[in-house]
């Protein structure tokens, strides 16, 4: 990076000059003082500031990180899209041998319930693997294990234009994966027993990537609002999952993702949605 000179930009000013010349020259060289800094900073003509700043603030939409978590708030996802996608920041590695995730999803049903769409609702992804997804495809809610073809199946009331809690539970001990819709539970199935969920991925909402963070489908989007996103390192019981529904949580507090206090990166056409809608 170009170091800036203190000569080549006039830092000093003299007070006599600065009384001599009035308000309206003081304000004058303050503001090519600024023009001049901001050209140095980004080698860009002051000519051509405007089109720049405009540039700048397009790209601002585009992408944005926030801290503080989403509490109250939700996602929408209001289109099919190839390069709309949240990605959250994990309380800790995701290391796991069991856990429970939950959230709550209402979809758009013109586009996720046709018969043939798969529509991924939650991804983790690393470098080599599809770590951990969960999907709703051909009338099946699903989950995969560090696999793109082998999951545990389940019939269960798929999501609607009205707000679904839902929530899956897995253990490696034992193998037993289930599903929760509004807090009912699917049948237990047993699935990838003495398996190991690695760290170093990404966590994903609106997209499944097919690479690290890239090589979305636009047909595999998600399409609908998404908030209350929370997982823990392990298998609530079902009374704390039942509680999942009621707005005001007195279950342990979520120690790998924790809604309240996440940071998450908007990437595209993604809405933050007003607490006041939920």
């Amino acid at each position: 990076m170009q170091k800036l000179q203190p000569s080549a930009l006039d830092w000093k000013i003299d007070p006599t000059r600065r009384e001599a010349s009035g308000v309206s020259d003081w304000r004058t060289h303050q503001t090519q003082l600024r023009e001049k800094l901001l050209e140095c900073l980004i080698g860009v003509p002051t000519s051509k500031m405007k089109s720049v700043l405009v540039l700048l603030g397009v790209l601002l939409t585009l992408t944005a990180v926030c801290e503080g978590g989403v509490n109250g708030k939700g996602l929408l996802f209001p289109n099919p899209s190839a390069n709309s996608y949240v990605k959250l920041t994990p309380l800790k590695p995701l290391n796991l041998e069991a856990f429970t995730l939950c959230m709550r999803l209402s979809v758009d049903p013109n586009v996720v319930s046709k018969v043939e769409r798969e529509t991924i609702l939650f991804a983790y992804r690393t470098q080599d693997h599809d770590e951990l997804n969960v999907w709703q495809e051909k009338g099946k809610m699903s989950l995969y294990l560090r696999s793109s073809s082998e999951a545990a199946y389940y019939v269960v009331p798929l999501l609607s234009i009205f707000r679904t809690d839902l929530c899956v539970t897995w253990e490696s001990s034992t193998g037993l994966t289930a599903f929760w819709v509004d807090g009912r539970r699917s049948t237990l199935q047993v699935y990838r027993k003495n398996h190991k969920v690695q760290s170093g991925g990404a966590v994903i909402l609106g997209q499944d990537p097919d690479s690290f963070v890239g090589s979305f489908d636009i047909n595999q989007s998600f399409v609908g609002e998404i908030s209350d996103v929370n997982m823990w390192d392990y298998v609530l019981t079902g009374g704390q999952i039942r509680n999942f529904s009621d707005r005001v949580w007195l279950g342990p507090e979520p120690n790998v993702l924790n809604w309240v206090t996440i940071k998450y990166e908007v990437n595209g056409n993604v809405l933050v949605v007003p607490e006041k809608y939920n």
